[in-house]
């Protein structure tokens, strides 16, 4: 007889909705492989972000009962950085180890609670700052989907709930009944790359002084084959004096903004053209479609096509 393991999902204060049914949705087609249960600080119903609350049929006793203990997200406004004394005596229900996940802004709770010290960790790629300076000694990556240390995980924004969910059941067992679960939930089995294809990367606005108008200049000639003594040139500054100024206003070498500017460019073409990968490549100014392809994969992991197939379908 197979073995059932216990999925516990807390519902917390302002909790998102569509993230909240996840564990639900994906644990519950597998076959009958997990049981999924959700509770909340005190049994009672909660009040999610939405303009309705949800009933629930467990307190958070439920808790040391979990193999898996899974905290959906909340509204960024209901962040800390400290836990109440209330979820805190919550938690301490959780039993030694169970593991623990977090979708988008429950890795907030985990952090709080001191389970990321020292870890690495993700979640939602917009919170990473406020993030990092709430939680200093948690080591985060907001470019992945998510991250799995053990008997910890915390994945990013929204859908990344599905990805840690079928990386459990790929985990626990195997890909055959991942891919099944994915097929009947309608999702892909395994997205490539991460968080870093969704970030908004804007260029900055230029100003009056230094380097800007160079770096507009620029922009208007990513096609073109340029150099720094172009650059230079442009800006009437001698080469040493053009790159100390371009880096303390922009904080990276001429060289790097301009392949992440191509790399931009090369972005908004794959999803508002149909061109060929080889003619981006020479629209933004790389030489071949294998050195675009090698810039993209560095940038956000994954390669033209894959990007274009993900943000094509939109338009």
């Amino acid at each position: 007889m197979q073995s059932v393991e216990r999925v516990v999902v807390l519902a917390l204060e302002g909790v998102y909705p569509f993230e909240l049914g996840i564990p639900s949705r994906i644990f519950g087609a597998a076959d009958g492989r997990y049981e999924v249960l959700t509770c909340s600080v005190d049994g009672r119903p909660v009040r999610t972000n939405a303009d309705f609350s949800v009933t629930v049929e467990h307190g958070p006793q439920v808790l040391a009962t979990a193999d898996t203990v899974v905290i959906p997200p909340i509204t960024p406004s209901y962040v800390i950085s400290r836990l109440s004394d209330e979820l805190t005596a919550v938690l301490a229900h959780i039993r030694p180890g169970a593991r623990i996940v977090s979708i988008c802004t429950g890795a907030f709770v985990l952090a709080a609670a001191g389970l990321l010290d020292g870890r690495r960790a993700t979640t939602h790629w917009q919170l990473a700052d406020e993030f990092r300076a709430m939680f200093p000694a948690v080591d985060l990556d907001p470019d992945v989907l998510f991250v799995d240390d053990g008997t910890v995980l915390t994945s990013a924004g929204a859908a990344s709930g599905v990805d840690v969910c079928l990386h459990l059941i790929r985990k626990d067992h195997g890909s055959e009944l991942a891919n099944k679960v994915a097929r009947r939930c309608v999702v892909p089995p395994w997205r490539d790359g991460g968080q870093a294809q969704y970030i908004e990367q804007p260029v900055p606005a230029p100003s009056a002084a230094g380097t800007a108008a160079t770096r507009q200049w620029a922009l208007e000639r990513l096609g073109d084959p340029l150099t720094l003594a172009d650059l230079a040139e442009h800006a009437r500054m001698s080469l040493r004096t053009f790159a100390r100024r371009f880096g303390d206003e922009v904080g990276m070498s001429p060289g790097r903004w301009l392949t992440q500017q191509r790399v931009a460019r090369a972005r908004h073409l794959l999803e508002a053209s149909d061109l060929p990968v080889d003619q981006i490549a020479g629209e933004v100014g790389f030489a071949t479609g294998a050195s675009l392809r090698q810039h993209l994969h560095a940038a956000i992991g994954v390669s033209p096509q894959a990007y274009r197939r993900t943000f094509q379908a939109v338009r």
